[in-house]
């Protein structure tokens, strides 16, 4: 973990770690607004292709009427399928109605600072193997609101990946872990040896459950999109923008209300809503600073990638790419922490 204070101390023990899982999660949503920028970019580029085209088309061919004028910027472009409407039935989601969008963003707001948290108290190989719950959790709501039906072998394919997560749980509580000890759990367990096997159990529990609690919410984020996007039809890439407003505003005025009652005051100082100490320790620190923007760039590029495929496929194979990634790719949130 990267030390932000008492750095040179010789006790381990009272060096302080970067432990801010609330602004990671703002970091989340500011990558996901990365997406306008592309749209902005995009548009200029489309705009100057068609004007450099405009005079080839002044005298438009019997190919050039059947083709339409859409094939004339070029059906290679890859971002064409982000920012194209779906020619389907749906009514377009616009106006006011992309308030919808916040409930999905809220939920994502929990779940993510949940998996913050709990990253704190686990290492992030047993993290990465508990995120496997949520494959577990969207089968049940995507049965249960969306009325999908679900075969027996994939009933049985969820079973197994619950089991593999609650092995993931028990061998974190059984095998010491070396992590720094969260600032939040040294208060709650003030007097107890931190080498104390039974208290390395502990926070491994803790890890866990906050984890898995945190599926729940995600889970109930995927529904929320799925059900909004078989209605409503809208531009993939102006979707992951959209929550990104939604989240960045939601977890911004978050984050001012808690620093206002708690992080401010003494009890709260360098605490997880001490916002002031997370900013300070973000841009003065150069690790945290380069991985915080290799995270959010990260999360925006992966957010688009995966509404697209949601496109064309279900909510479980979505979920199940999803997770591969965090599984072969080196945990982005445990980046800022090294």
């Amino acid at each position: 973990m990267q030390c932000v204070r008492n750095c040179d101390a010789e006790n381990p023990k009272d060096r302080k770690h970067f432990e801010q899982p609330v602004l990671q999660t703002l970091q989340m949503f500011i990558g996901e607004m990365f997406c306008w920028l592309v749209i902005g970019v995009y548009s200029l580029h489309k705009h100057f292709k068609s004007r450099r085209a405009a005079p080839l088309l002044e005298e438009p061919t019997e190919t050039d009427a059947l083709l339409g004028d859409d094939d004339t910027l070029g059906d290679d472009d890859p971002l064409s399928s982000s920012l194209v409407l779906p020619n389907d039935n749906r009514e377009h989601l616009e106006g006011w109605k992309v308030v919808y969008l916040a409930l999905p963003a809220c939920c994502d707001i929990t779940g993510t600072t949940l998996m913050n948290v709990g990253l704190l108290f686990v290492a992030a190989s047993i993290y990465q193997m508990t995120r496997g719950a949520l494959v577990l959790f969207v089968g049940l709501f995507s049965v249960l609101f969306l009325k999908r039906y679900l075969h027996l072998y994939k009933w049985l394919a969820l079973v197994i990946v619950v089991s593999g997560v609650a092995v993931v749980g028990l061998a974190g509580v059984i095998e010491k872990d070396d992590k720094a000890v969260p600032s939040v759990l040294s208060i709650l367990t003030k007097g107890v040896d931190e080498d104390d096997p039974s208290s390395a159990a502990v926070r491994t529990i803790i890890g866990v459950l906050l984890i898995a609690a945190a599926q729940i919410f995600t889970a109930t984020q995927f529904v929320l999109e799925e059900s909004i996007m078989e209605r409503y039809s809208l531009e993939p890439l102006k979707a992951v923008g959209w929550e990104g407003i939604w989240g960045f505003v939601v977890t911004l005025l978050g984050m001012g209300i808690l620093h206002a009652a708690y992080g401010s005051t003494e009890a709260g100082q360098y605490g997880y809503f001490d916002a002031r100490e997370g900013l300070t320790e973000m841009f003065n620190h150069r690790a945290i600073a380069v991985s915080s923007v290799l995270i959010m760039i990260s999360i925006g590029y992966v957010s688009i990638v995966i509404l697209n495929i949601s496109c064309f496929t279900n909510i479980l194979t979505v979920v199940s790419i999803s997770l591969a990634y965090q599984l072969l790719v080196p945990s982005r949130r445990h980046l800022a922490l090294q």
